[in-house]
């Protein structure tokens, strides 16, 4: 062997034998996989990012849709019989793209709307006709048991982008996005609510603002004029989940002192992202907030 190859000492034999397995299909198991994948991460020969989306995507695997699915209760929804002008605000409020119809309750899914069809639909017709069958799409229901490595193949075929998960009596149990699988492999995708790095608070127009949770309390007061004390809590995170007495769950709403908190985003252990919301008739709120941006 000439000296400009590479060196075939024991750890490079040892690559070189479990590449050998994969190729020829004597994996043992999975863990043996991944195993084989981290040895070659740590010697550069797989860049760490791929490794944690193949990774995602073997747990994908065995996951299924009641593991990810957006719970029943915290299903943002639109009422069939609803008025445009109280649609339009639900959408507004949500910052949502999709949205299940009900009839006369949520066991009771009569379809989807998409935001952008009914913005548009409003463009062209006036209040007074409005029908909401007429830009209905057909939902899509799957069970609680559906693997998402499925689901995932089934949103890409059919293009859709949104699933109800039902029970096994028929009952909505809530509901998996395709953004909501993806993330199982890719890690967290920045939506329509991510704040830029820098910035703690943005204006969403009128009274709607996105709070990331970390924002300290000191920079909350001095953005809105307020006063909350920063004495025990260092953040509005932590003046949110003091609220809740617990750790909410995301489109978990509160009340505090004329702002009204929506949470964006949380895991099992803190939260991450609000949406907050000035209630009507606190012009003492804006007001300070005025004289504070002045």
């Amino acid at each position: 062997m000439s000296e400009d190859r590479p060196s075939s000492g024991p750890a490079s034999r040892s690559w070189r034998e479990r590449l050998g397995q994969v190729l020829l299909g004597e994996l043992r198991d999975r863990e043996q996989l991944i195993e084989i994948l981290h040895n070659a991460s740590e010697r550069c020969l797989l860049d760490s990012e791929a490794l944690s989306i193949i990774e995602g995507a073997l747990v994908v695997d065995e996951m299924q849709a009641c593991d990810i699915m957006i719970p029943r209760s915290q299903i943002v929804v639109v009422e069939q019989n609803m008025p445009p002008e109280e649609i339009l605000e639900v959408i507004i409020r949500s910052a949502h793209s999709r949205f299940p119809v009900i009839g006369e309750s949520r066991d009771d899914i009569v379809g989807l709307l998409l935001a952008k069809d009914m913005l548009l639909y409003c463009q062209q017709r006036e209040a007074q006709s409005f029908n909401i069958e007429d830009i209905l799409r057909p939902a899509v229901f799957i069970p609680e048991s559906k693997r998402l490595n499925v689901l995932l193949r089934e949103f890409r075929a059919s293009r859709n982008h949104m699933a109800i998960v039902v029970d096994e009596y028929g009952g909505t149990a809530g509901l998996v996005t395709i953004e909501d699988v993806l993330e199982q492999i890719v890690g967290e995708i920045e939506d329509e609510h991510d704040i830029v790095e820098d910035a703690f608070i943005l204006h969403r127009g009128d009274d709607n603002y996105t709070i990331k949770a970390l924002t300290p309390i000191e920079n909350f007061n001095e953005y809105f004029g307020t006063h909350f004390s920063d004495e025990e809590l260092d953040t509005i995170g932590g003046l949110v989940l003091n609220g809740f007495g617990r750790v909410p769950e995301r489109g978990e709403t509160i009340s505090i002192d004329g702002f009204e908190f929506r949470v964006l985003r949380a895991d099992s252990q803190r939260i991450h992202l609000l949406g907050l919301r000035l209630l009507s008739g606190i012009e003492e709120v804006r007001n300070a907030m005025a004289k504070a941006n002045s």
